[in-house]
């Protein structure tokens, strides 16, 4: 499978890390959350990786407009609504997978 940075064109930690890639020639797929979205899919298998509160912007103003601190559902759902809940970038090698600004954790994913 190859490398996916899931982000948005204005997120800079996403500039980052397709910088980081790009500069080591490493070849990925970018895909734009604020057009297209995770799959169910792609959001089970980076969950099963690192957990799905790993992936829940708990800094964002969204997470707070819908109180989600305290609110008892189902957050894969949550997340696959309102992608602006996610924290990015989300980067995924096959069942591997990295959140948020993390070279080191990058590097280990094209080791």
């Amino acid at each position: 499978m190859a490398l996916q940075v899931f982000g948005t064109r204005k997120c800079q930690d996403t500039k980052k890390a397709e910088r980081f890639f790009k500069e080591r020639g490493v070849k990925f797929q970018f895909i734009d959350l604020a057009e297209k979205g995770m799959s169910p899919g792609e959001l089970a298998s980076v969950a099963a990786a690192l957990g799905i509160d790993a992936l829940v912007d708990t800094g964002s103003s969204r997470y707070a407009e819908r109180g989600m601190a305290h609110l008892d559902c189902d957050l894969a759902a949550e997340l696959i609504a309102a992608w602006r809940l996610l924290r990015t970038p989300i980067i995924r090698n096959g069942r591997r997978a990295a959140v948020g600004f993390a070279p080191d954790a990058w590097a280990a994913l094209i080791e």
